[in-house]
C-alpha cells in the first residue's frame, strides 16, 4: 500500500515476539498487528528499536517483514526499518523491504564510523535512489552518535529525498525549530515529521508534528489513536489528560532492575511482558544478550496494567 503524503496520526514501531528459542513467533506476530489495526493506526513500523532490529540477523528481519505485510494485507502501509552501519548494507536491507511489498523506507545515519554532513545527505540519497520507496531519516542520536540537523534535513525534505522524519531526539526545541521551518519553506504538504517521543504527543502535535511513533502504542494504541483524534479536533484538555494516563502508564518501562539490566532492556522487556499478560503475544522473551524481566519485575508490570484499566 503506497503512503500519504505527508504521513499522519499514530505508527506503531512494534514489537517483534519471540519464541522461548529465540525464533520470530509469527502467529503472536500477526496478532499484534491486527490489534493495532484494529485500534485505527495509520501505518505500522516494523523493524525499528522496538522490534529488536538491531539484534535480529537477515532472515528473522526477513520473516518479520513478510509477516508484517502479510498481516496489515493492504489495509494500513508498513514502514520498514533498514537500520544498519553502512549504506551499502542499508540499501540490501531497503531493496528486501521494497521487493516485499513495504510502503516506506525508515534508516539512520551510517554508524560506527564517524560521517561528515555531506556524506550523511550522499548516504538518504543512495537509499532513495535504490530502494525507489519513500524514504524517512531516523533521529536517534543517542544509539547513532550523529545529530540530524535541520540544516541536514531540510535541503532533503526540499529536493524530496526525504520523506519524513522521525525524531527520537528527545530535543523538543530542536524539534520546535525544525517545525517552524518546514512551515516557513513550504514543506509541510509533503514532508511528515513524526515524534517518536511518546510522553511529549500532545505538545509536539500543538507544535505541528503530523503524527507520532510511540513503542507504547504495542501496549495501549487506543489511547494514542484518541489523544491523537483529540489534538487534531482541539480538544487540547482531553489531550493533555489521555498524555498523563499514557506517562503513567509508561512506569512499566521502569520495571527492571537498574542493577540487574539496562534501561533499553528494561523498556523493550516491559513491553513484551505487557503484551504476554493482556494474551496479545505467547511469549515475552528479548532477543539475546538482552537481561530478560524477573518475576518481581513482571508483577511490576502488571499492577502498572492494573492500575490503567488495561488488565482487570
Amino acid at each position: 500500500m503506497s503512503l500519504p503524503a505527508p504521513l499522519t496520526g499514530v505508527v506503531p514501531p512494534l514489537c517483534t515476539p519471540l519464541t522461548p528459542g529465540g525464533a520470530i513467533d509469527t502467529r503472536s506476530l500477526t496478532a499484534l498487528a491486527e490489534r493495532l489495526i484494529g485500534a485505527g493506526v495509520s501505518a505500522l513500523f516494523a523493524l525499528g528499536s522496538s522490534g529488536e532490529a538491531a539484534y535480529l540477523d537477515d532472515r528473522a528481519r526477513r520473516t518479520v517483514l513478510e509477516t508484517v505485510i502479510g498481516a496489515a494485507d493492504g489495509r494500513v502501509p508498513v514502514l520498514a526499518g533498514a537500520i544498519d552501519m553502512t549504506t551499502a548494507r542499508v540499501l540490501d536491507h531497503a531493496r528486501t523491504a521494497a521487493g516485499l511489498g513495504a510502503g516506506g523506507i525508515v534508516a539512520t545515519a551510517p554508524f560506527f564510523t564517524r560521517t561528515h554532513p555531506v556524506e550523511i545527505a550522499d548516504h538518504f540519497r543512495r537509499l532513495r535512489d535504490g530502494a525507489g520507496l519513500p524514504l524517512f531519516a531516523y533521529d536517534i542520536p543517542l544509539s547513532v552518535h550523529a545529530k540530524l540537523t535541520s540544516q541536514a534535513v531540510l535541503p532533503l525534505a526540499a529536493d524530496g529525498t526525504l520523506a519524513g522524519l522521525k525524531d527520537s531526539s528527545g530535543d523538543d526545541g530542536a524539534l520546535r525549530r525544525l517545525l517552524v521551518e518546514v512551515r516557513r519553506r513550504g514543506l509541510d504538504a509533503g514532508f511528515s515529521v513524526l515524534t517518536g517521543s511518546e510522553l511529549t504527543v500532545d505538545g509536539a502535535l500543538l507544535a505541528g508534528a503530523h503524527g507520532v511513533v510511540p513503542g507504547l502504542a504495542n501496549v495501549d494504541p487506543d489511547g494514542y489513536v484518541r489523544l491523537y483524534a483529540h489534538a487534531r479536533a482541539g480538544r487540547w484538555d482531553r489531550a493533555a489528560a489521555e498524555q498523563d494516563r499514557l506517562a503513567a502508564l509508561f512506569a512499566l518501562t521502569d520495571a527492571g532492575d537498574p542493577a540487574l539490566m539496562g534501561g533499553s532492556s528494561s523498556a523493550l522487556g516491559g513491553f513484551k511482558a505487557a503484551l504476554h499478560l493482556m494474551g496479545v503475544i505467547d511469549c515475552p522473551a528479548t532477543a539475546a544478550p538482552q537481561v530478560p524481566l524477573g518475576e518481581e519485575a513482571v508483577k511490576t508490570v502488571r499492577h502498572v496494567l492494573e492500575e490503567g484499566g488495561l488488565l482487570p
